[in-house]
This record gives structure tokens, C-alpha cells and sequence, in this order.
């Protein structure tokens, strides 16, 4: 896979440590724009996109340094299974209420 290459070159160029604080650097970026577009409405879309992307890169970094890919996508499932039955179970309870 040629992102997973290009990952371990950055791991490998710029080290460890340095790239899992730019993993908290572009979370926090990442959070910054949501807080201003759900607390202040502001229209900035594309400051949205363009740390969420940043973010997906550096936490396949993240993956890839730890060598957890897998393991997260194992939790993800059962994650998404919990989240499927909670959503289930509220609906459920929304219908009964009406």
C-alpha cells in the first residue's frame, strides 16, 4: 500500500516522537474549527475538511507507528455493532413514545 509507505518514510524521516505530537497538533486544529462552526456559526467549511483530512492521515500514522491497524479496525466493528443497538434501542423508545 503506498500510503503505509509513505507513513513509515515519515516515521523513519522526521521520528517517532515528533510525529505523534503532530498527531495532537492537527487533533487540536481539528477541534479548534469544530468548536468555532458549532459554538460562534461560522461558516468554514473548508477549514472542516481540510484538518479532518489532516487528522485521518496522521492517525493512519499513529496506526501504522504502533503497528495497530488491525486491532483498531477489530474494536471499530465492535464499536459500531454498540452504537448500531443503541441507536436501535432509541428509535425504539422514540416510537413508543409518540
Amino acid at each position: 500500500m503506498i500510503e503505509k509507505d509513505l507513513y513509515e518514510r515519515a516515521l523513519r524521516v522526521w521520528g517517532k516522537q515528533p510525529q505523534m505530537l503532530q498527531v495532537i497538533e492537527e487533533m487540536s486544529e481539528l477541534i479548534k474549527e469544530i468548536l468555532k462552526n458549532v459554538n460562534r456559526n461560522k461558516d468554514n467549511l473548508n477549514e472542516l475538511i481540510e484538518e479532518t483530512a489532516d487528522v485521518e492521515i496522521m492517525l493512519a500514522q499513529l496506526k501504522c507507528c504502533y503497528q495497530i491497524e488491525q486491532q483498531v479496525a477489530d474494536y471499530k466493528i465492535g464499536k459500531l455493532a454498540k452504537i448500531e443497538r443503541r441507536l436501535d434501542e432509541w428509535e425504539e423508545k422514540t416510537r413508543k413514545q409518540k
